[in-house]
Parts: structure tokens; sequence; C-alpha cells
């Protein structure tokens, strides 16, 4: 969904609040805090979509317990950083983000972090089967140089150096799960596997790095020689390699710096974006998993 139909559908507050009260509330109205029914509708002036429970006399609103709760910047606002974080391939900084909804650096930061947060709730969910492709990538430090000179040696790259580690797997054809990791070595790669990858009926496919023969026993595994060949039949890595592409390019080209401290969202935001690759209104499935 883009931003002129986000904008024409939801053009006030009142608005918003409906359509959140339509998903969260289509089987009826109840209390987040105790999940009673008793509830009603309160009328306060300047306050939209109050309502009040008779359980346990509390009051709420559509957006208590989730992403929204007790935010002071307008649903529209909201919707507006949301329909334009999902669409943005390679993501969006906060400054830019701040300029498109005319709003301070911070506030849209505060938002953006928010939202990720969100992604990253959504991965947790997520069990990989079938033929699965595993790997590492390392996100850091200085740009490789262009222009090779005598005195002037490229920036290194992957295994050790100061970068920040992610392993990831993919299953063909379907979702990407990846996280931060202190290391690779083979008993994290072999926790990481245990967690989200459902071993019945499922091959994983690698590289040659020995930190992936821990795996073995757990899983079927074949490992392809790089050095060799990079594609043997099925037997490859290539759809994990452009799913770290996307990632890359959003480090690259947008943030170009992401701390030990926040990195874990921004890989959470980049796999969100690549699991809902083939939506049709990523938009929306957005809004409705808030309330899952």
């Amino acid at each position: 969904m883009n931003l002129v139909t986000v904008m024409t559908l939801f053009p006030t507050a009142e608005a918003c609040f409906a359509h959140l009260e339509h998903l969260r509330f289509r089987d009826g109205a109840y209390c987040p805090k105790c999940r009673s029914s008793q509830v009603a509708r309160k009328k306060e002036r300047g306050r939209v979509g109050r309502w009040n429970c008779h359980a346990c006399k509390s009051s709420f609103n559509v957006l208590s317990g989730t992403m929204f709760q007790r935010t002071k910047i307008p649903l529209q606002k909201w919707f507006l950083a949301i329909a334009i974080m999902v669409n943005a391939k390679k993501s969006v900084s906060s400054c830019q983000l701040a300029r498109d909804l005319e709003m301070n650096q911070s506030s849209a930061w505060y938002m953006q972090q928010r939202i990720r947060s969100e992604m990253a709730r959504r991965q947790q969910e997520i069990t990989l089967q079938g033929i699965i492709e595993a790997d590492e990538t390392y996100i850091g430090g200085k740009p490789r140089k262009p222009n090779k000179r005598a005195d002037d040696k490229p920036a290194a790259r992957g295994r050790g150096t100061k970068k920040t580690a992610i392993i990831g797997a993919v299953q063909r054809g379907g979702n990407l799960i990846a996280q931060v990791s202190p290391d690779v070595t083979g008993q994290s790669i072999l926790r990481f596997i245990k967690k989200h990858v459902d071993p019945s009926d499922s091959m994983l496919f690698t590289d040659e790095y020995a930190s992936y023969k821990a795996v073995s026993g757990t899983i079927p595994h074949i490992a392809i020689n790089h050095r060799e060949q990079y594609s043997h039949g099925l037997v490859n890595i290539n759809t994990i390699e452009g799913a770290w592409s996307l990632l890359k390019r959003a480090w690259i080209g947008t943030h170009h710096h992401y701390t030990e401290r926040w990195m874990p969202l921004f890989v959470a935001e980049a796999v969100w974006k690549y699991n809902k690759r083939k939506s049709g209104n990523a938009f929306a499935e957005f809004i409705q998993g808030v309330f899952v």
C-alpha cells in the first residue's frame, strides 16, 4: 500500500482508530488487561477511542498492549511511517523519515525502533523446513577501497576482523531467519539451527566453513567448496547470499553504521522485508500482525 492510498484511507485519527478497532475487536470489544467483554465506550472531549472496563474498572483503547501504547505521536504519522518503511527496500534513515513526516529526528528514530522491534518479534515464530541454506556474513568496518595501490591496502573482509557476525538460514522459496551472533563457532551455529530448523524431511546446504560440521547428526548436510565451484545442481547457497546483499545494501547505501546495541533490529527489518517480498500488501499484514 503506497502513501497516497494510506493518506486517502486514513485521513484522520478517527479513521485510524476505527480501522484498528475493526481488526482487534472484530469479534467484540474486550479489555486488554483482564480480557473481559464487559466494556463500554467512553466519551471524552479531545480523546478518541477510549473504553471503560466494568470488570477491572480500567480505562483503555485499542492501542493498549501494542507497539502504539501511550504514544503521543498522531496515528496518521504512525501509519505513514510504517508504509514508508515496509516499502523502502533499502530502508530509510531517521533523518529522511523526520523530513517526510515533519517531525524531529529523535521522534522518527523512536518510531522506527518500535516498528523494527515488532518486526523482530514476528521472526521468533518462524520455523524452516525443506531445502535450507545456511551462511554467515559480517557487517561493519570500512568499505573496501576501489583503487588498489601499492601503499594502500584494501580493508579486511569477513572472519578475523572486528566486524559483527550474523548467522542466517533460508528455506528455498520460503522464509529467512537471521540473528547477530557473538561468534561463528560450531556450537553457536548448532544452537541456531536447532532453534529455527525442523530437521525432519530437511536438507542443509552450506559452504565448506569447518564450523558447519557441528550440525552433522542433527540434519542431513552437504557443503559446497567455493574454491572449486559455486553451484553443483541443487547444491548451492545462492539464495541466502542474495538475502545478504539486501541487508548490506541498506547498511552501505542508507545507514552507513550500525551500533552493536541496535544492529539486531536492523537485521530484523531486513529479514521481515525479505519474508514479505511476495506480499501484495505488506502494510496491511504489518498492521494486522500488531494484534497477534
